[in-house]
């Protein structure tokens, strides 16, 4: 049975099942939903929602199925569990009895696939721009070694003035630059919280309240 179908007198079909299930291609996100996992247990930890103790054998037992998953990632596809969410708590369950469903409260599935996301595109995104500052620096390095190396330039699909290889390298490191500035700059957007903004908001939302006083 589902996580969310507590209401059900019975499984759902298996045609829905597969049809429902993202494991296949969500498993890619187990080390992010671990470490998200992690973050929570403190979180929970500072409300005094789990002991310190409590805290701790949690984040032992994640740590531990970190690695487990970083040295064989495709055995989560050998569960029937419904989503990567599932299987980490599962598997925490499994290694800590039911202090695992404790790690749940005041969590949301929802919650899980956004930060799982934005933690995963932010790990993607640093390997891209080391990717691209790799390729940023051999294309001027080939553009050096072709300064007097003419080829002919092209306008509308037709041949044109005459240029060097150097001058159409350097072309595509200017391309390749705003990719890596715009890279950056979804990075350092990845890198926000909703919450960090409810102090704004609160202070925009007094502003009108403010004002008709």
């Amino acid at each position: 049975m589902a996580l969310w179908g507590g209401r059900f007198s019975q499984a759902a079909d298996v045609r829905f099942k597969q049809f429902n299930d993202s494991l296949r291609f969500d498993y890619r996100l187990a080390e992010q939903d671990i470490v998200g996992s992690i973050a929570w247990s403190k979180a929970l930890r500072s409300v005094d929602v789990l002991t310190e103790d409590e805290q701790q054998r949690l984040e032992l037992a994640l740590n531990e199925l970190k690695l487990a998953v970083m040295e064989d990632p495709e055995q989560i596809l050998r569960s029937d569990a419904e989503d990567i969410h599932s299987w980490v708590e599962q598997q925490l369950i499994a290694r800590v009895g039911d202090l695992g469903k404790k790690l749940h409260t005041g969590r949301s599935r929802n919650d899980q696939v956004a930060t799982d996301l934005k933690l995963w595109c932010r790990q993607q995104g640093q390997q891209l721009l080391l990717t691209l500052d790799q390729l940023l620096n051999q294309m001027v390095a080939v553009a050096a070694e072709h300064q007097d190396t003419v080829l002919p330039g092209y306008t509308h699909l037709q041949r044109a003035q005459p240029v060097t290889f150097a001058h159409w390298c350097l072309a595509y490191v200017e391309m390749f630059e705003r990719d890596y500035s715009r890279l950056s700059d979804a990075i350092h957007r990845l890198d926000t919280c909703r919450w960090a903004l409810v102090p704004w908001l609160g202070q925009l939302s007094d502003g009108p309240r403010s004002a008709g006083a």
